[in-house]
């Protein structure tokens, strides 16, 4: 029961506090395309976290990505020639980031050989993709 004097508990006073929104990134492929293109797997703590803002640095020819306010979470690769020179050249990264959530995707043990047959069953898992500049 509150008193009238406590603040009532919403979504946002309860996960102000919460500082492991991002539990890992990891850059799963590299390539260029029109522009330089890193696809990105990140697992999330939680599904209310929607405080996600990517950022990407350029250290010698090694990009380093990293979550706006959390220096300590980052996914890193050293690029080769081609990939350094459109990254050198533009200035621009284009992100596409898959999302996997802690307790929503976990591991399916019996999946039906036959996607074609329409029985086959998938986990969900949000995409996203943007375009950052580099730092």
């Amino acid at each position: 029961m509150q008193t009238p004097t406590s603040e009532p508990l919403t979504n946002h006073n309860r996960w102000q506090g919460s500082i492991t929104m991002v539990e890992s990134m990891e850059i799963t492929k590299v390539g260029v395309r029109d522009r330089l293109v890193v696809d990105l797997r990140v697992a999330m703590g939680d599904p209310d976290d929607h405080d996600f803002k990517p950022r990407a640095s350029l250290d010698g020819n090694v990009l380093r990505i990293t979550n706006e306010g959390y220096a300590d979470e980052f996914a890193s690769e050293e690029l080769d020639e081609e990939s350094f020179e459109a990254a050198e050249r533009d200035r621009f990264v284009e992100l596409r980031i898959r999302f996997t959530v802690g307790g929503m995707h976990g591991t399916l043990i019996d999946v039906h050989p036959l996607p074609a047959d329409s029985r086959a069953k998938k986990l969900a898992e949000a995409t996203w993709k943007t375009v950052i500049p580099l730092m």
